[in-house]
């Protein structure tokens, strides 16, 4: 019989609960979080490592790792790397701005960039964040710009920083609202949310265009989410507002596809990030828990990261103004 395989950080939850050692340490992290198995088929696809940021704090990376130390006698094996082979290049040459390029989806997109032999405009509100993948990256590849994507003066940093050869603009930088009703949404909620989620991505965008059309060519990537397809999977202002960007991605569409320039947009389903996703509302948490059943597993920012590179890349060339649902499925219920 066979010995089974060695378990790491890297190793999906399905493979830690089908082990016989890393089965009762997978149910000791779940009650030492508060939670039941009932969340397993959830997660079951996800590495063990993305439920640091997942947990908002909950879980730190050291804790992780000794859990895997534990499964494989106090040995700590090395970490894959999460960024997969990819076998071309097709960011050679290029430059890519990237929003929200500190973590979850923005810093997995950048991550794919820089594989493929791309030039990342890694742009966060967080410098420490954005240290930290400059630290990671080739050198020179990555030039960081800490800024505020709603404030105009940060815009034109981060123009300025990019240079004249603009190739394409992934809009990840995005927030949650609480999943708070309409009326439980107050104005400060509503206008972070719209401010972040649409202004934002509406004023780089705007900024990034005469040099796309001064070039004749360019790609723009906006993150929309499974709450532009549909009203039952967050609250009223993050709903608008991903409604919103798939208007503003169809128009830009519309508008500059004769110019050479495609806009289309990311819906993602359930993704591993570090973005609060909490309840801060029992009348919506009534609503939309009935709906969780429905709900297919939890995937990696990696995954989201393939999706988005695919549309700014010249694989996707004959695909203008859509909204790809990247969602395992969820938007065909």
């Amino acid at each position: 019989m066979s010995e089974p395989t060695p378990l790491t950080g890297d190793s999906t939850i399905a493979v830690w609960i089908e082990h016989p050692i890393g089965a009762p340490i997978i149910a000791q992290l779940l009650t030492a979080l508060g939670r039941d198995d009932s969340v397993l088929a959830q997660i079951q696809n996800l590495p063990l490592n993305t439920l640091v940021a997942m947990s908002q704090g909950q879980l730190s990376q050291d804790v992780v790792d000794d859990l895997v130390r534990q499964a494989n006698g106090g040995v700590l094996p090395e970490r894959e790397t999460s960024v997969p082979p990819i076998g071309s290049s097709r960011f050679a040459g290029k430059t890519i701005i990237v929003t929200g390029a500190g973590s979850g989806i923005g810093r997995a997109t950048a991550e794919r960039i820089l594989a493929e032999g791309g030039r990342v405009v890694a742009v966060d509100i967080a410098t420490d964040r954005l240290d930290s993948l400059v630290d990671a990256s080739p050198a020179e590849a990555v030039i960081a710009v800490a800024g505020d994507i709603t404030d105009d003066a940060d815009i034109a940093r981060i123009v300025e920083a990019a240079g004249d050869k603009l190739d394409g603009l992934a809009n990840v930088a995005g927030i949650m609202d609480g999943m708070l009703p309409l009326h439980e949404t107050d104005d400060q909620v509503w206008d972070r949310v719209l401010a972040i989620n649409v202004t934002g991505a509406f004023k780089l965008t705007r900024a990034v265009l005469p040099s796309m059309l001064a070039e004749g060519r360019g790609t723009v990537v906006n993150v929309a989410s499974e709450a532009s397809l549909r009203g039952n999977a967050a609250g009223t202002a993050y709903t608008a507002s991903k409604h919103a960007v798939v208007g503003m991605t169809k128009s830009a569409a519309f508008f500059y596809g004769s110019s050479g320039i495609r806009v289309n947009a990311v819906a993602p389903g359930p993704t591993a990030t570090g973005i609060a996703g909490e309840f801060r509302s029992e009348f919506a948490e009534a609503r939309i828990s009935r709906f969780f059943p429905l709900l297919p597993p939890v995937t990696t920012a990696e995954t989201l990261a393939a999706s988005i590179t695919w549309l700014l890349s010249d694989d996707s060339t004959n695909v203008n103004g859509q909204v790809l649902a990247s969602d395992g499925g969820w938007s065909v219920q």
